[in-house]
């Protein structure tokens, strides 16, 4: 499975991945340094009336079919404006929140390592060149928030800046934001990650969210999807995108090296209670447990080592079934992880979910990753959970098609957030028509939470995802925490997207 993975994936060597980056982004090779020493954020003065309305000028994606915007057209002529929030973004994470060492649980960052801006885990070191410049260092995160406070979410954009910016009027249009701005005492928004490839506009999508980051730096979260990493972004269009719009002026190093300042799991809660929140799917060889009882408000922790195999060891009964403790024994491991995909992928960014309850505790796609089945994901986030902290759900997206299949049919039928496992839902249904569907799974816009249950959020609509299964509203949760969880509800929101 790990090879046939990492051959899709176009993965190799750390170092190598660095050499066929610069080969496939054609001529962009010669990647310039980052250059200087932090410095404060500037004044970034373009409104979200100005952005939007320069954005709403471009044709749709589904009206590109696969063709690239004229640059007349674009929004941000030189890629220069777009830097400039970038490096922006890097004085944050270097002098807010991120960059307090009483935040991080266990050992915090070095300066001369993860806020090290002038290279990346996947340039070669001048002193070795079989070795990375810098470690990769994904990170957990934990947000801990007060009873009736509210929590937007939405899931994969894939170069989707049209959906983005009709959810940021919605909220605009109903007081959660004033322009990029939150106003609304006790709201957050966290983003479950695969902002760029398969469409246009994913640069636009990036500068978006960045903006909304910079205005709100403690109340948005970005999560790092599976496309936030190198290797895919060459294959699925982004660095071609970027390659396309700005020319040599294209500094591949710099966007990609901010990826590693988002997490690739967010633990957000209220006193006792918390909901995992991430883009792909579960990750044995992590503990979030140390994080979970830190009193800090923003809290932060390094994921590796992991611990995969020990896990599977020191837990013999959380796989039921020989053909699941079989691919467990076979290909879980302990292991430092070196990039998302190496030596093997990172759960938390790829793995999936089982769609019915009575599937096995754990398969495999070789050409993807683990899917994990309610039993197993409920022992998981038993264990992830302290005497004083319970994990109760999982918040994610990724599993969407750009053709109809079983998980589409039951997004579309649950109004773009299923909640997988539901009762009247089984394996004899597995094709059943939207239709039919829609009258057994829940589609209610509030919605309870049910302990050890798991979320998966749709893809916004103007993409290869909305023209091959025929959608055009997207949707977004707001969730309200209660005095107890029992009372949490998440409010499902959807809005038409012109295409």
């Amino acid at each position: 499975m790990i090879s046939l993975l990492r051959s899709a994936s176009c993965s190799a060597a750390l170092v190598g991945i660095a050499i066929s980056w610069a080969g496939l982004s054609n001529g962009l090779a010669q990647v310039e340094k980052l250059k200087g020493p932090p410095v404060a954020a500037p004044v970034l003065q373009r409104s979200f009336a100005d952005w939007k309305a320069a954005c709403d000028k471009l044709p749709s994606n589904r009206a590109l079919k696969g063709r690239w915007p004229r640059k007349e057209m674009l929004p941000l002529q030189k890629f220069s404006e777009f830097e400039e929030v970038v490096t922006a973004f890097f004085a944050q994470c270097k002098t807010g929140a991120l960059a307090r060492s009483t935040n991080w649980v266990g050992s915090p960052p070095r300066s001369d390592q993860f806020f090290n801006t002038d290279t990346a885990y996947f340039v070669a070191s001048p002193k070795s060149p079989n070795s990375p410049a810098i470690p990769f260092q994904p990170y957990a995160q934990k947000v801990l928030l007060s009873p009736g406070s509210e929590i937007f979410f939405h899931a994969d954009f894939h170069g989707d800046v049209r959906s983005l910016l009709v959810d940021l009027t919605w909220l605009n249009e109903n007081g959660y934001l004033n322009g990029f701005n939150i106003t609304k005492p006790s709201f957050s928004m966290i983003f479950l990650g695969d902002y760029t490839d398969r469409g246009a506009y994913g640069i636009e999508v990036l500068y978006t969210l960045l903006r909304l980051k910079l205005a709100n730096p403690d109340r948005v979260t970005l999560a790092r999807g599976n496309h936030e990493e190198v290797s895919l972004q060459s294959r699925y269009g982004f660095l071609e995108e970027c390659r396309r719009k700005y020319g040599s002026e294209f500094n591949p190093q710099k966007v990609e090296r901010a990826y590693d300042f988002l997490p690739v799991v967010i633990y957000v809660g209220s006193e006792n209670d918390f909901i995992q929140c991430n883009h792909g799917g579960m990750e044995p060889g992590f503990s979030p447990q140390p994080l979970l009882e830190s009193t800090s408000r923003l809290a932060f922790r390094f994921i590796g080592p992991l611990h995969q195999q020990r896990f599977t060891t020191e837990h013999p009964d959380w796989l039921t079934g020989a053909a699941s403790r079989k691919i467990a024994s076979q290909y879980l491991r302990d292991f430092i992880p070196e990039s998302p995909i190496d030596p093997t992928i990172l759960g938390f960014m790829w793995n999936d979910f089982a769609v019915f309850a009575d599937e096995p505790d754990l398969t495999l796609d070789p050409k993807r990753a683990f899917i994990y089945g309610s039993k197993s994901t409920r022992y998981l986030l038993q264990s992830a959970s302290t005497q004083n902290r319970r994990v109760q759900a999982v918040f994610r997206g990724h599993q969407q098609s750009p053709t109809i299949n079983p998980m589409m049919r039951r997004l579309l039928a649950s109004k773009g957030v299923f909640r997988h496992w539901q009762e009247a839902d089984s394996a004899a249904k597995v094709e059943a028509p939207i239709s039919e569907l829609a009258r057994i799974l829940e589609h209610d816009e509030l919605r309870g939470i049910p302990p050890s249950s798991v979320w998966t959020f749709n893809v916004a609509p103007d993409s290869v995802y909305g023209q091959g299964c025929e959608f055009s509203f997207d949707s977004f949760g707001i969730l309200a925490i209660g005095a107890s969880f029992e009372q949490w509800r998440l409010k499902v929101v959807n809005v038409p997207v012109p295409q």
